[in-house]
């Protein structure tokens, strides 16, 4: 099996793996990082999603072959106490039911909000309509989104 290097969370790890594998796979079996999770297996729920360079991206179906020149930041990386104002929102909410989905949401509500720092309702929307909440938390998603957006200003 080929050995990469990547860029995790702001530290240089090797990695063996297949060339084709998924980096929800190496991040949750190879390094223990298991914050993000598998939802659907075809990019399609959001439960994966960490950044690529900054970029909300679906990690199921993004093979480790081609990562070995970007940083990479999961939900283990994006706040080393949880104190991310996203995360601060998020819990000032009150969002999480089940919890599955959140890693995924907070993600795709932080590179959305690094990108857009005064977001209308409907801007949060759309940037968030492709996390999938089995437990229907969207209004209490988006209104954290909000709320981070003026943490983060």
């Amino acid at each position: 099996m080929p050995n990469y290097t990547l860029n995790v969370n702001g530290k240089q790890v090797s990695v063996s793996a297949d060339e084709d594998t998924p980096l929800l796979w190496v991040l949750r079996d190879e390094l223990d990082l298991v914050g993000t999770k598998f939802g659907c297996g075809i990019a399609q729920c959001g439960a994966c999603t960490v950044h690529i360079d900054g970029v909300a991206t679906r990690s199921c179906q993004m093979q480790v072959s081609i990562l070995d020149a970007v940083k990479i930041t999961t939900i283990e990386g994006l706040s080393k106490d949880g104190k991310h104002p996203v995360q601060e929102a998020w819990k000032e909410i009150d969002v999480p039911q089940c919890g599955y989905c959140q890693a995924g949401q907070i993600m795709t509500a932080t590179a959305f909000l690094n990108e857009n720092k005064n977001p209308s309702e409907e801007e949060i929307r759309e940037a968030m309509h492709g996390n999938i909440c089995r437990c229907a938390s969207y209004n209490r998603i988006e209104k954290a989104v909000k709320l981070a957006s003026k943490k983060m200003l």
